[in-house]
């Protein structure tokens, strides 16, 4: 490929790190900031989030073994369909009207059909009921071992560390189980369920095979949280990002300020590109070639503008009349 097309690895991951470590300071500065700020407003003496942790505890109980599998559940599954519902919304009404110029997919899902989100919904609940929860109840029995106390937080900076290891690890098994799951001899059987959607929507980021849930959708995320024996507050924050960032990366829209889903999107449409979530193993895989070549990728990037990328970034037209025509409005 033509090295004005594909940068360096040097300048790749000088790029990543410089990203990551603008990401740190800036979470860190904010974090300061505001613990400072609620203390003033609290009222409470001491280290604001550590009070606030110990009202949790005093309110619901400090039982390990419930926190960990049914505290994560209720977070995870309130999360998920708390945000996850905002976008049906928006799919299923097709309103605000204005939003539909952010789609990554013009056209797609509008309004989304009705009998083939209902199926989605049943496998979603089913996957996190049947598969989720007895998996919570086997990480705790994995990190069950010396830890630190309970009711004591883990410090700012050994929150930064381990989410670092967290990011690291789920980027390596999330790539080659989902890889894994792309053989010829598996697909049909399992990962084909989850591409029915070509054009995803939120709801259906976990919309598939029970193993697959298990094996590409709670080990990588979990598996980091297991080897660091990390805090419960750690975990929770950890699962709440992921869960985030995959129902972004599936929801059909490439929003102002938030996160790009292109990258995820296309792997979607195309089937063979975009395996990680980060982006740095299908690089150094080349799985990500055909989309490094494409329009998206030119839209891969944090929006920080109101006009939607794929106007300032549009596709190659097919014809002097197209899709883009009606949002370019």
């Amino acid at each position: 490929m033509d090295k004005g097309q594909q940068p360096s690895l040097w300048a790749w991951a000088r790029h990543s790190a410089l990203l990551v470590a603008t990401i740190v300071v800036i979470f860190a500065a904010f974090s300061n900031s505001l613990t400072w700020y609620l203390q003033q407003l609290w009222g409470a003496s001491g280290d604001f989030w550590q009070s606030l942790w110990n009202r949790f505890l005093d309110r619901f109980g400090d039982d390990e073994f419930s926190l960990f599998v049914y505290g994560t559940t209720i977070l995870t599954m309130g999360l998920y369909w708390g945000v996850g519902s905002i976008y049906v919304m928006m799919d299923y009404f097709n309103l605000p009207k204005w939003i539909r110029k952010y789609k990554v997919q013009l056209g797609t899902n509008e309004p989304v059909d009705r009998k083939r989100l209902i199926t989605a919904v049943g496998h979603v609940l089913f996957n996190q009921i049947f598969v989720g929860i007895p998996f919570a109840a086997f990480g705790y029995w994995m990190m069950k071992k010396p830890l630190a106390p309970f009711r004591e937080l883990p410090n700012f900076s050994r929150v930064l560390l381990e989410l670092a290891v967290f990011i690291v690890v789920e980027e390596i098994v999330f790539y080659y189980s989902h890889r894994f799951l792309h053989h010829r001899r598996l697909y049909k059987y399992i990962h084909k369920k989850h591409h029915e959607w070509t054009a995803p929507i939120a709801v259906t980021a976990i919309y598939c095979h029970p193993l697959e849930h298990l094996l590409s959708n709670i080990v990588p995320p979990a598996l980091g949280t297991i080897i660091m024996s990390s805090h419960i507050s750690t975990c929770w924050l950890w699962y709440s990002m992921a869960i985030l960032r995959t129902l972004n990366d599936h929801s059909g829209y490439h929003l102002p300020f938030f996160p790009s889903p292109e990258a995820h999107d296309f792997h979607h449409l195309k089937f063979n590109e975009c395996y990680g979530f980060l982006g740095i193993l299908d690089y150094l895989h080349g799985t990500d070639t055909l989309f490094r070549s494409s329009p998206p990728f030119k839209r891969h990037i944090v929006s920080l503008a109101i006009k939607p990328l794929r106007i300032q970034f549009p596709d190659e037209p097919k014809s002097k009349k197209n899709l883009n025509d009606k949002y370019s409005e």
